[in-house]
Parts: C-alpha cells; sequence; structure tokens
C-alpha cells in the first residue's frame, strides 16, 4: 500500500456477520467518516432517512495490481446511528468475494484500508489464519480510532501529536511575533486586519490560506482565539465554521434580497453607516433574535434521543411563521465538520497593536480528538453552538454593495462538548515518554 502512494493505513478485524449481504459495521456513531475520504454525501433518494457516500475504492491483488470497486460507498443511518460499508464487491472480479460470503460466517478476517491523499482508497483483505493475519496479530495492542486500528505504514511510526506540541511549543517561545500573513505563494506579508491572529499563526506553521475542508497541519486544525490571560483558557468565543446556506430565502433569492427583508439598519449611529443594512446577532436554537425575529431550528434531529431523525433535514433559520430564511443542509454541514475537525487544537492568543500589530501565543492548548456531527448538533440543540453572522449591505439606496460571512461559533468553555476526548497541554512542561 505503501508503493502505491498510502499515506495512511487502517485496519478492521471483521466480525462473522460483516459479509457482502449485511454490510461491514463501521462504528455505532459518525466517527467513520472522520478518517474515510469521500467527495460527496447526500441523503439517498430512494430511501431519505438515510445517507450516502461513494468512495474511489480499489482493491489490492495479491500481484499488488488494483482494481477499482466502483460501487464501493459509505452508508449512514443515522436512526441507529451507525455507518456501514457497501457495494465493495459489486462489478469488480478481483474482489474478495469468497472470503466476505455471508454462508462463510468467518471471525477474524483483517480489513485493510490505506489511504492516500487524493482521497483513493486501497483495500485488501486477508483469512484469519494467513501469515499476514498472524503477523499483524503479533504487534499487539495498537492505536484506535473508533472501530479502526492504526498499524502504521512502517517501523518507524509518525507521532503527529508529539510534533505538532514540538512546534507549538516553539511558537510560543518565541514570545510577541509580528503581525503577518503567507501569501499563496508561499511569500510573507503583512497583516493589519482584526482577524490576523489566526493567519499570523497559520504563517508561523507554513500553513497557505485555502477554503478547503481539510484540516490544517499534520492532521490536525488548527484554531486560535484571543484571551486576555493565558491562564483563562475558557474565556473567549471561536469561530468553527463559515459555510453558506444551502438554501431557504436566502439561496432562492440572494444574498441581497435576505438583507432587506431580515436585516436591519446599522445601530452605530456612524455618519458612513447611515445608508447600511446589517444582520447579525446570536442566533439560537428556540430564542427568536429581537433585531431579526428569526431563530435556529433543528429539522429532523431528535435532541433527546442525540438522533437525525431525516436525512433531509437541516440546521434552519426561520421565524415565527415558518418561513425558512437560510438553511444548511445536514449532508453538506456533516461533511464539512466531520472531516476538518476529527483532531483539533485550540490555542489562546493575546493581541498588542502599539507600536505595531502583534501576536503572543499561550502556553496551555487544547487538543480534542474524536468529534461527530451528531455531537455538534447536540451542542447546538442545547444553544452551545450558534449562529452568529457578520453580513451587510452598504450603499442600499444607491449602489448596494455586499458582505456575506455566515459563522457557526462556541463559547471556548464548552469546546469539550464537541469531543469524545479533550486534553489540556502545558507547552511549558516537558511530556514524559
Amino acid at each position: 500500500m505503501k508503493n502505491k502512494g498510502c499515506r495512511t493505513i487502517y485496519a478492521k478485524v471483521l466480525a462473522a456477520n460483516d459479509n457482502r449481504k449485511q454490510q461491514v459495521y463501521f462504528g455505532g456513531d459518525f466517527q467513520a467518516i472522520n478518517i474515510i475520504p469521500f467527495d460527496t454525501i447526500a441523503p439517498d433518494p430512494e430511501k431519505p432517512h438515510i445517507f450516502k457516500a461513494p468512495l474511489n475504492f480499489w482493491w489490492l491483488s495479491d500481484d499488488e495490481s488494483l482494481h477499482n470497486a466502483s460501487r464501493a460507498q459509505l452508508i449512514l443511518y443515522p436512526q441507529y446511528p451507525e455507518v456501514r460499508f457497501s457495494g465493495f464487491l459489486q462489478g469488480c472480479s478481483a474482489a474478495p468475494s469468497e472470503l466476505m460470503d455471508e454462508r462463510l460466517r468467518l471471525a477474524g478476517r483483517i480489513l485493510f484500508l490505506g489511504i492516500s491523499p487524493d482521497g483513493r482508497i486501497i483495500g485488501y483483505l486477508c483469512h484469519p489464519e494467513s501469515e499476514l493475519a498472524r503477523e499483524f496479530t503479533s504487534l499487539g495492542e495498537l492505536p484506535r480510532s473508533g472501530v479502526f486500528l492504526e498499524p502504521g505504514l512502517g517501523t518507524e511510526v509518525l507521532d503527529e501529536r508529539s510534533l505538532l506540541i514540538e512546534k507549538l511549543r516553539a511558537i510560543h517561545q518565541k514570545g510577541w511575533i509580528r503581525s503577518r500573513k503567507l501569501g499563496s505563494n508561499g511569500v510573507i506579508l503583512p497583516c493589519e486586519a482584526p482577524n490576523c491572529g489566526g493567519m499570523t499563526l497559520e504563517a508561523e506553521l507554513d500553513i497557505i490560506p485555502n477554503s478547503r475542508s481539510e484540516p490544517d497541519w499534520l492532521g490536525y486544525e488548527v484554531k486560535q482565539y484571543n484571551v486576555t490571560n493565558f491562564q483563562r483558557i475558557n474565556s473567549g468565543v471561536l469561530t468553527l465554521m463559515t459555510p453558506e446556506p444551502t438554501g431557504g430565502y436566502y439561496r432562492s433569492a440572494g444574498i441581497e434580497a435576505f438583507i432587506r427583508k431580515f436585516g436591519y439598519p446599522d445601530m452605530t449611529g456612524a455618519a458612513d453607516r447611515g445608508d447600511r443594512l446589517n444582520f447579525g446577532g446570536i442566533h439560537k436554537v428556540g430564542e427568536y433574535h429581537r433585531l431579526t425575529s428569526l431563530q435556529i431550528v433543528l429539522k429532523g434531529f431528535d435532541a433527546l434521543k442525540g438522533k437525525i431523525t431525516d436525512a433531509t433535514g437541516g440546521i434552519s433559520l426561520m421565524n415565527i411563521e415558518g418561513e425558512e430564511a437560510a438553511v444548511w443542509g445536514y449532508a453538506e454541514v456533516m461533511a464539512k465538520w466531520n472531516r476538518k475537525h476529527n483532531k483539533a487544537v485550540y490555542i489562546p492568543s493575546q493581541c498588542a497593536q502599539l507600536p505595531e500589530r502583534r501576536y503572543w501565543y499561550g502556553n496551555l492548548i487544547r487538543i480534542g480528538t474524536g468529534t461527530d456531527f451528531l455531537k455538534y448538533l447536540q451542542a447546538m440543540a442545547e444553544g452551545k453552538v450558534y449562529y452568529d453572522p457578520g453580513i451587510k449591505l452598504e450603499n442600499a439606496s444607491t449602489t448596494p454593495r455586499t458582505k456575506q460571512r455566515s459563522q457557526f461559533r462556541i463559547k471556548s468553555s464548552n469546546l469539550p462538548a464537541l469531543y469524545h476526548s479533550m486534553d489540556i497541554v502545558d507547552l511549558n512542561e516537558r511530556q514524559s515518554g
């Protein structure tokens, strides 16, 4: 798999009922889509209570040739919830059909999944009594991601967490860093905007700004946020995502019409804002905003059970008459959230503006691992995640100019609600082991 370009490998020991008829079980939550790459995910048109995500999947033969299983896909059953692997044998003559025969009921088979940077997945299945299976078993206890084991691709295992910590320790020890950003060509550029804290940190990590729904650094999403005291890491607010609506009046009529209908005149009293309409403020589940008269409704989500009951539902910004001002479909938001935020590091920062804009990044960082879109929705249902846009229409009566920024935010103190595990690491202390 390494020779075929894979950079990560996972393994799952199959149970007797993991077969072509019952599909292969990939976990009792949605963690599998954190690590298995896919291009799109959508409700099944014929069964709108489930999601399907087609995969770029290939079987590896013993002669090292690759064979495409074009119908391979992940199926998400939100009513349980669980994820299953399906269609991996159809239309592929080189697939291990005999080992996946439901009549065999053979426990202990090992499914290896190699992941390449281009999103291709290479699979190999071995018999439980094969030499490969015995060698795998001899490895002993291995790191785990959900139902998957991580055997690595060689004798040297890349400890991404330790590398991340060491890099952030070096950045912290620099003290105050001149505000900057990294241009698309890799050249350092000045940065004087209020959001330069994130750009300066990305420049230190050699991250070129992009809008891809992929983690920032060695598989970790990197988020910084402002605090007044490095010891008070639970203070402050963070922006989690900035997805544009996929439905509602916002999409059907356009952003300008949306602002004119649901926005309000600028309230700062500034002379240069007299012809400006805003759409902003914190919008939560179950609370109508006093200026927009809109609230967040999680359509097709049962907050008591923590389950999606309708895969065609979404995060809806709705008025008291039930009109949908904006909608974010669950499938689109899920794809962005799980893939990008499965592992994330949150770094406090302080800003000094005189004599020049500078940033200092704190020593107490938090590392979250194992997120799940259902956790995100549950946090939203509880008011911990909320919609806080920065949308405006300038020159409303003359030459209108819009600015769009739909953002979902969370208080720093509520971050643990989004992850199965969250650790605090003090960069001033060397880690044992």
